[in-house]
């Protein structure tokens, strides 16, 4: 491993006593492998597809399979329902920090509490607001992540309907507040059709009731939104009602929050596991005319990734009760892939191309059936999903555009996960692997320097050289070819063209960042935002260069803020 890849692996994943990586890939095969009957088995083919880095576990799941640490290999919960109340509320902040303790990221909807200058109905005091009770929600992850070397994660959701969503988007423009959040606007269809025809918007509590609040201009509301955007990044928003739409299972589930990232939506006490195909490691005769991805490995890689993540639904601990049942119910796992950009490079192709866009859609769809087709097979040897209902699971908008093939077959055996597709950021996991391009976003640089902070709390800078072109160094001098374009080099368009050509294969959701250039103004901010509601997206969030102070990436002319990196 190159130095970089060394203090991921030595800082993040190492247990005690592991020399190298590969003694940390038998730890977390055996670990995982041990609820299959035949273990022994099963965790020589989960260690062949790890030690190959074909296949990457969450970040949890390397960190704590086959630990005696009293950690989940979960990365993504949502809190339970927010009750309005200062009962229901600590309540909920102990469930967010026990959640937090065992290492994982948490999304919390705020839109059930009651916005600021109300009156609290059994104690007469006046009600501080959703965003007020957000802060105390910060300074918990703080305090938790002063005694850990991991960022904390959470995810904070209010309604657009909501009276304080005003005060909800301007939160964070001020810098230094609610750093450890990410903030998402739930945005309901109705809300953008009054955006459309340039409607009054009704603010009311609780929403949709006729205590209305107050009413504004809906594109008042919008070009707030995206100006807080432009200005620091957040709020991202949330097509909520399209997310509820093409839910599996809408039938029993409600969903008002996603994980810290996005590709995650949640019911109240939801889990997901997450792990990513490597793409860049299924190309073959990388850089030549013959460049192709080897489709039957990747055919045998998912096959194996889904039963592992399958499988760590039942190796895992949980930090409530309420998220095991959960979690066992649904059996909701979350398959991806990474390295996109890289492996598109390496055949040839330009990330802002047709070609790329049509390659990428392909492949996913084959992903998409391949996942499911494993999940039935894995139905008829272990059983289906306790939630799972045969008519109405077979109802939902995303089965139903499944093969008719697929469709019989979970007709007649059922099918052993409810959700089983959703592509995460994978950020240091996508480092552990050599820097590969990270989810489906493009490159970020060619090569770069990362600020990272070890468990001593020094700083140091390490050089970062992408997968691709470090391939392609290996055998070549001089300019690269055009085919290594990166985020900002290319048009904003062309991110959000590349994850709707995902988004229909994909039945949870797509964590992506757009990029934008410093210059970009806050009506191409609102435009980007209009346009993946257009495009059938479940999400957007944006980044314009510069917006934010702290960034942990530079390259010679480009920056992008992310948080430092804690080892």
């Amino acid at each position: 491993m190159n130095e970089l890849q060394h203090y991921i692996w030595q800082t993040k994943y190492r247990a005690g006593g592991e020399d190298g990586i590969e003694d940390t890939w038998r730890r977390v095969a055996r670990c995982v492998a041990a609820v299959e009957r035949d273990a022994p088995g099963w965790e020589a083919r989960f260690g062949d597809e790890l030690g190959n880095w074909r296949f990457l576990p969450g970040g949890r799941i390397i960190a704590g399979a086959g630990t005696a640490r009293q950690v989940t290999l979960f990365n993504c919960f949502a809190a339970g329902r927010l009750d309005d109340s200062l009962d229901g509320i600590l309540d909920a902040l102990k469930e967010a920090a026990l959640t937090m303790q065992q290492g994982g990221g948490i999304g919390c909807d705020f839109s059930t509490l009651r916005p600021a200058g109300s009156p609290a109905l059994r104690s007469g005091v006046i009600a501080s607001g959703p965003v007020s009770f957000m802060k105390v929600w910060d300074a918990m992850c703080a305090t938790l992540l002063s005694t850990s070397s991991r960022r904390g994660a959470m995810m904070a959701t209010l309604r657009c309907d909501h009276p304080d969503v005003g005060a909800f988007v301007d939160a964070k423009r001020a810098g230094g507040v609610l750093r450890n959040f990410n903030l998402s606007v739930l945005v309901t269809d109705t809300f953008m059709r009054a955006v459309e025809d340039d409607a009054e918007w009704t603010l009311a509590f609780p929403p949709g009731s006729a205590n209305a609040a107050r009413k504004l201009p809906a594109r008042e509301l919008w070009q707030g939104i995206a100006s807080a955007a432009h200005e620091s990044a957040e709020p991202g928003v949330l097509f909520i009602d399209r997310i509820n739409r093409d839910n599996n299972l809408w039938y029993c589930e409600t969903i008002s929050t996603t994980n810290p990232c996005g590709e995650i939506p949640l019911p109240p006490h939801g889990a997901c596991d997450l792990g990513s195909l490597n793409l860049a490691r299924f190309v073959r005769q990388p850089f030549t005319p013959a460049a192709r991805i080897d489709e039957e490995a990747v055919a045998s890689s998912v096959a194996t990734a889904v039963r592992f993540l399958d499988d760590v639904i039942d190796a895992s601990r949980f930090p409530l009760p309420a998220q095991a049942d959960r979690a066992r119910r649904t059996r909701r796992i979350g398959l991806g892939i990474t390295g996109l950009a890289d492996a598109l490079i390496m055949c040839g192709l330009r990330y802002d191309s047709d070609a790329a866009r049509a390659t990428a859609a392909s492949l996913l769809r084959k992903i998409r059936d391949l996942a499911y087709s494993v999940s039935v097979e894995l139905a008829r040897d272990k059983g289906a999903f306790p939630d799972f209902d045969r008519d109405r699971y077979l109802a939902g908008p995303f089965v139903q555009r499944l093969p008719d093939t697929l469709r019989d077959s979970i007709a007649r055996n059922g099918i052993r996960n409810s959700h089983l597709l959703a592509i995460a950021p994978t950020g240091t996991i996508s480092l552990l692997a050599g820097n590969v391009s990270s989810g489906i976003e493009p490159v970020f640089a060619l090569e770069a320097d990362r600020e990272v902070i070890g468990p001593s709390g020094v700083s140091q800078t390490l050089t970062v050289r992408d997968y691709a072109y470090a391939a392609w160094l290996d055998g070549n001098v001089g300019r690269p070819p055009q085919e290594f374009v990166t985020a900002e080099a290319m048009g904003a368009a062309a991110h959000l063209q590349m994850q709707a050509a995902l988004q229909p294969f994909v039945d949870n959701a797509i964590s992506k960042t757009v990029n934008l250039p410093g210059a970009a103004s806050v009506a191409d901010v609102r435009q980007l935002y209009e346009r993946a509601w257009e495009l059938g997206l479940k999400g957007c969030t944006v980044y314009r260069s510069g917006s934010l102070e702290g960034q942990v990436l530079k390259s010679r002319d480009e920056a992008r803020c992310c948080p430092v990196d804690r080892g």
